[in-house]
């Protein structure tokens, strides 16, 4: 956060509570991503309550959110059944750190509802079901090194923190990037066993699976970039990560965190037709709730099966955090649920893009229904991969997205993030959106 963007009236109250935040958390938050979310804005807002698609923060101002607890609140905010399902586990017991029943039937659900799934583990987040895959394949293949594609977002840990976010100068040359990484504190070996591609590129892909024959135990990859804007796979180049990981002998890996269960019950691989050895899921698998998990092939997470390769946690599956994702998999489950997500998000991107036209600003609307992005290009074309973001216009989106903020619409204002639609989200909220599309197009 900059300052460079006026404060939104009426929010003095989460001004004063960042004030007082930044006495006892390390700079005022808990999470990097809650300075990224909240852009240029001089602090961050502070919601108290939550109902379907709206939330409501600590001064009463209410908004229809599209950062939607980052995809995770994937039915809406405080949704009944899932209300009544919780409470009943917090009569009952939280967690016990053995094996429970909600677990097994979470395991079975979501090997049904996924092509590539046949077993099945859970972690608390993201982060630890990507260190749990990479530990999986490593363990599978006897290999170690990693390919990932530059800009790509696996999570904060050491394992894969590596070229999410690299600057120019420090990037290196486009066919083969340098293995940047996120954060001081990364140990150098760590990075070593990193190799970095350009997404949607098939050539440098080839030229650098070459170069490291016999090294590589995975390659991982969003289906859908959700961190780089929502920038879609080109046409066949998924199947093409599949035959060449196949041919290979390397474990594909699929992070679906963020497409899992939300662009459709069987997520990405279901929408693309292409079947990894692993995903990993978490958000909408918990519908708000702290539950992960990555899911496979037999013969891959076979060595896990029988405690060659070990995963552990103390947390995982918890029968509340279990029961949770159970409700929210059901449901997402149902036919027209994840339909009407589509179609909801799909009415937004077209408003956006009319907006744009009628006020002749370029912009790419990119991504699907479920999850998108308003991305300032400079001739509107969409992004095919990291570095086409390095050059879009980021202050026209922070302005974009706080012209948004003032009539009421929450986005995320990292503008290599995305908007997430609640399977909640009613008519009433869809067309106070698109007015506020078309308000805010109108003063940029």
């Amino acid at each position: 956060m900059n300052g460079h963007i006026q404060a939104l009236g009426g929010t003095d109250s989460s001004r004063a509570w960042f004030d007082r935040a930044q006495e006892s958390l390390a700079g005022g938050i808990s999470s990097s991503s809650r300075l990224t979310s909240t852009g240029p804005h001089p602090y961050p807002l502070y919601m108290v309550s939550g109902s379907g698609a709206r939330i409501r923060d600590v001064d009463g101002n209410e908004y229809v959110d599209y950062l939607l607890s980052y995809g995770s609140a994937v039915l809406g905010h405080a949704h009944p059944e899932l209300t009544e399902a919780l409470t009943a586990v917090l009569r009952t017991g939280t967690m016990f750190g053995t094996c429970n029943t909600p677990e097994v039937e979470l395991a079975e659900l979501i090997c049904d509802m996924v092509p590539g799934a046949e077993l099945v583990r859970f972690a608390n987040s993201g982060s630890e079901a990507v260190q749990g895959a990479v530990r999986a394949a490593r363990g599978y293949t006897g290999r170690s090194k990693i390919l990932k594609f530059e800009g790509h977002y696996h999570g904060w840990s050491d394992t894969l923190a590596i070229s999410n976010r690299p600057g120019a100068p420090e990037a290196g040359p486009y066919a083969a990037p340098h293995a940047v990484p996120h954060s001081p504190g990364i140990p150098a070996g760590i990075v070593d066993d990193v190799v970095v591609c350009p997404w949607n590129d098939a050539v440098a892909l080839r030229a650098l699976l070459d170069a490291h024959r016999g090294e590589l135990a995975a390659v991982i990859c969003e289906p859908i970039v959700a961190n780089n804007a929502c920038t879609m796979p080109a046409p066949g180049y998924l199947d093409l990560l599949r035959e060449e990981c196949t041919a290979r002998g390397i474990v594909l890996i699929f992070d679906e965190v963020c497409t899992g269960f939300r662009t459709g019950p069987g997520g990405a691989q279901a929408l693309f037709g292409v079947v990894p050895d692993l995903a990993v899921y978490s958000k909408a698998l918990g519908g708000g709730l702290p539950i992960a998990a990555f899911a496979g092939q037999r013969h891959v997470m076979e060595p896990l099966a029988q405690g060659h390769v070990k995963h552990g946690g103390t947390y995982n599956a918890s029968p509340l955090c279990a029961t949770s994702a159970l409700v929210s998999l059901r449901h997402l489950n149902q036919p027209g649920v994840t339909k009407r997500i589509d179609e909801s998000g799909r009415r937004l991107m077209e408003a956006i893009r009319r907006a744009a036209h009628d006020r002749r600003i370029p912009c790419s609307v990119q991504g699907v229904g479920a999850m998108f992005q308003t991305v300032f290009t400079a001739d509107g074309t969409p992004t095919r991969q990291y570095r086409d973001l390095l050059h879009t216009d980021q202050a026209r989106y922070h302005a974009f997205r706080h012209e948004l903020l003032k009539r009421g619409i929450h986005t995320n204002a990292y503008g290599m993030a995305c908007w997430f639609v609640a399977a909640t989200v009613t008519e009433d909220d869809l067309d106070a959106t698109c007015e506020a599309v078309t308000e805010a197009f109108g003063v940029l």
